[in-house]
């Protein structure tokens, strides 16, 4: 009796030991993914298609067609939002002049304009997590401002997506803040992006990453498959912009696959296996498509972390192309090319990726690791300062696994050993854990743990 007591006390003692893990998941984000309407998101699309050109060089001044009347209706939507939700978006033009010399698509001095709407976050209003869509569209000719454009799948399913994003999220609150923005210029340069990611770093905006929805809404392939439970998450493996001490480090100690942009493409892919019903994220191991550029771009280029999330089957007859009919093949980028409940379910993945990042603590800093020629692998990090932290999850994979295999979690310990975990195999990682189970982005080590 007084044996079987002690082993009782004893097993009490460790399960008190054990740290108790948040929530697995978030019923919250079930009700986000299934909150976008296929409805709303049609009536979007055929609106924007219906300004008959959104060209960049196209009309300014005229309420039914261009460009300006895009941008116009754009703002007056998250106008609307805003004003259904008690004012909780700040909306506002966001302008650049690109002048023609110098830049082969543009035949004159242009303003190009973002429209932008931000829901502040209560606890970190200076940290961003971003989506956007592209406002212009284009033909064959890259200079044509005049001819039909309706860009109906790129980008107005993107830009739909985003605005669609801003009625579901802004029924709820968050501690950081997020951005909804239409980009313009993208088709001439990327120039908005260029110019917003040039302002987040004159205000030293902390920015936790940028979402890029760039045709969001077909499902039919140039290659003949149709398919409309997959989709892609391209990512750069590191930042451009490291030195050569961190270039240095990755060669010794690994990461060539890990830097934040990384992080954030399996981020969305592991919210989508939870949250999403039947779609699988199919992550690209590249910037973009060969050869090609999408408005994340001049935000990995300004040290940002972005990636862009597109339908896995392009037709590269509906892109780029005036709208005719040649050897019976239709060419065009017209409304019959957007499948809207498939633009629905990634206008949900987005959603939620944008809930959680917005819910979730500030990640750990100043991540080291330390464990070579010893059987154990130790992680050490300064401590997140969010009111929502209840602790952090230490994350390791096979080197050759592209998401995050194993975990575990270990409360508000800041310096953990996994005993028997060799350093040699695997990589690791190390993320904040909210109250209510939201997880920052996994923190790769960038340092080692000095020798004692």
């Amino acid at each position: 009796m007084l044996l079987f007591s002690f082993l009782l006390i004893a097993v009490f003692s460790t399960a008190q030991d054990l740290p108790s893990a948040p929530p697995a998941t978030d019923g919250r984000l079930y009700d986000i993914a299934n909150a976008p309407s296929a409805d709303r998101l049609e009536k979007d699309i055929r609106t924007l298609a219906g300004f008959g050109t959104r060209h960049t060089l196209s009309d300014t001044v005229s309420n039914t067609r261009g460009i300006g009347a895009a941008r116009r209706w754009i703002k007056a939507e998250f106008d609307k939002i805003s004003a259904a939700c008690g004012n909780c978006l700040e909306v506002f033009y966001q302008r650049s002049l690109v002048p023609a010399e110098g830049n082969a698509r543009f035949n004159k001095d242009t303003w190009v304009v973002n429209v932008v709407a931000i829901q502040r976050g209560s606890e970190n209003p200076n940290r961003y997590i971003i989506m956007s869509g592209d406002i212009d569209s284009r033909i064959s000719d890259p200079l044509d401002g005049t001819n039909d454009s309706p860009g109906a799948n790129d980008n107005a399913s993107g830009m739909a997506g985003t605005i669609e994003a801003a009625r579901v999220l802004t029924k709820y609150k968050f501690p950081n803040s997020i951005i909804y923005v239409g980009l313009s210029g993208e088709e001439q340069g990327l120039f908005g992006g260029k110019h917003m990611a040039k302002v987040a770093l004159e205000e030293k905006w902390d920015i936790i990453g940028i979402l890029n929805n760039d045709m969001i809404g077909n499902i039919e392939g140039v290659d003949g498959v149709i398919q409309n439970n997959s989709f892609r998450v391209f990512s750069e493996p590191t930042p451009v912009n490291d030195n050569e001490q961190k270039r240095t480090w990755r060669r010794f100690y690994g990461g060539e696959v890990d830097g934040p942009s990384r992080q954030l493409a399996r981020y969305v892919a592991r919210l989508t296996d939870t949250y999403v019903t039947n779609m699988k994220a199919t992550m690209i191991y590249r910037l973009d498509r060969f050869g090609r550029g999408g408005h994340h771009k001049p935000f990995n280029d300004a040290g940002f972390p972005g990636i862009r999330i597109m339908e896995t089957h392009e037709n590269y007859n509906r892109q780029h192309q005036d709208i005719r009919v040649e050897n019976g093949i239709k060419y065009g980028d017209v409304i019959e090319g957007v499948n809207f409940p498939y633009c629905a379910k990634l206008t949900g993945v987005n959603a939620i990726s944008l809930a959680a990042l917005a819910w979730a603590p500030l990640p750990p800093k100043q991540v080291m690791i330390g464990g070579a020629v010893k059987p154990s692998t130790r992680l050490r990090w300064e401590p997140s300062t969010s009111k929502n932290l209840a602790g952090y999850k230490i994350y390791w994979r096979d080197t050759t696994a592209p998401q995050w295999q194993y975990s575990r979690y270990v409360g508000m310990k800041t310096d953990f050993t996994l005993e028997n975990i060799v350093i040699d195999n695997y990589l690791f990682g190390v993320a904040a854990v909210g109250k209510d189970g939201s997880e920052s982005l996994v923190v790769y080590p960038q340092t080692l743990i000095p020798r004692r």
